[in-house]
């Protein structure tokens, strides 16, 4: 992707001067990011996928009749005799993760490129018929609402006071005071910062796509990152117990020893050596799939002649010395290093770059390909595609 260049997607901004401008920083109306767009999903097949168990789904209800409890929740996954008439007002079905199991949704999700990968969360899709929502809140990750069909009012606001309702099944602020409304119309395009407050109501029957991208948190990536951290000093440290033959007869016994305090030190101080290690970690959690994704291992059968592509469900990211596919990591140099990182950056190899990978770097390609994280290349360019901002 060509950073410096103008894109209709960003409203004429080319993506380096939105990142400046807007990224994490101030909210970005477009006005047809995509001209003409038509729904990627219809409205039954976006149902159908509701109906999967691998596939997470919410039906968000608002209930006028209820003062006590104006907002109701389930989680599915749902049959369509499960869901409201399509006439009924104030409902909205959200399924999560769709660029993982629709071709068309991923194809759109690559256009969100110039964001890095590992900041990449998925696109849920949301359902509303007239007046659904999911009530006035805010996100804690950077979020691009795109209107797919119909139209929906947003009122946004830099909100301080991010109270929420209280006994409420879903976090809806206690005090919305917005400072801007907007109505889009298919084709156009929010973009939202973090905890930025936001109430989107649909004016009829409408679908938005909501590309989310995900902000660890610190205790969060800490836990992660010291728990790899530990599974990896238990492969590669050798056992060591503590000694203490000098150890003097305590007068005080509940008292640490500071000869105890100190071997505890070392040995975190060891498992810490390894100026690789966190790198491996860090990128192993950051390419860990969802617990809901699978893949359909190919039988053997497959080969590398025709060239191979990223399954849509796998995520592969790379630092200066790994590769990560999956949660798993590689250590990579030369030539086979600059062609896994063009397969992680443009999601394919063709037959010709195959041919050029070493003996080694093509049996693991193969092994990935039986997996199912990579798939045959049928032919150039034969990925869905939407049409091109």
């Amino acid at each position: 992707m060509q950073v410096d260049q103008p894109l209709p997607l960003l409203g004429g901004l080319s993506p380096a001067l939105f990142m400046k401008r807007h990224w994490h920083k101030k909210p970005l109306l477009i006005r047809q990011a995509i001209p003409g767009l038509q729904p990627l999903l219809e409205r039954g097949q976006l149902v159908d996928l509701a109906a999967r168990e691998e596939v997470q789904s919410r039906l968000v209800l608002q209930q006028a009749h209820s003062a006590k409890q104006p907002w109701r929740l389930r989680h599915g996954p749902f049959t369509r005799r499960s869901l409201p008439p399509w006439k009924q007002p104030g409902w909205t079905l959200l399924v999560q993760s769709v660029d993982l199991h629709d071709a068309r949704i991923h194809a759109l999700r690559e256009q969100f490129r110039f964001v890095p990968d590992a900041r990449l969360d998925d696109i849920m899709i949301s359902y509303a018929s007239d007046g659904g929502g999911v009530g006035p809140h805010f996100d804690s990750y950077d979020v691009f609402l795109l209107q797919a069909q119909g139209r929906r009012r947003w009122r946004i606001g830099r909100q301080k006071d991010l109270t929420l309702q209280e006994g409420m099944p879903l976090k809806i602020l206690a005090d919305f005071q917005p400072d801007q409304e907007f109505v889009l119309e298919a084709g156009d395009m929010l973009y939202l910062p973090p905890r930025y407050a936001h109430d989107g109501v649909a004016l009829g029957e409408c679908m938005t796509y909501s590309i989310g991208f995900r902000a660890p948190d610190q205790v969060e990536l800490a836990q992660a990152l010291l728990q790899g951290l530990a599974e990896q000093t238990a492969d590669a440290m050798a056992p060591q117990r503590y000694r203490d033959p000098g150890q003097r007869a305590a007068t005080c016994p509940a008292q640490i020893p500071a000869e105890l305090h100190a071997f505890a030190q070392a040995a975190l101080a060891k498992a810490l050596r390894d100026p690789q290690g966190l790198a491996r970690t860090l990128g192993e959690f950051l390419s860990e799939p969802s617990p809901s994704v699978w893949f359909a291992p190919e039988g053997g059968g497959a080969d590398l002649q025709r060239g191979v592509r990223l399954d849509q469900r796998t995520r592969m990211l790379y630092d200066a010395r790994h590769i990560f596919i999956n949660g798993e990591s590689f250590q990579a140099s030369g030539r086979d290093a600059q062609l896994v990182r063009q397969l992680a950056d443009h999601q394919v190899l063709d037959a010709g770059q195959c041919a050029r990978l070493s003996p080694g770097a093509a049996q693991l390609l193969g092994q990935w390909l039986d997996s199912g994280w990579l798939q045959p290349l049928t032919e150039p360019g034969a990925a869905h595609r939407v049409k091109k901002a």
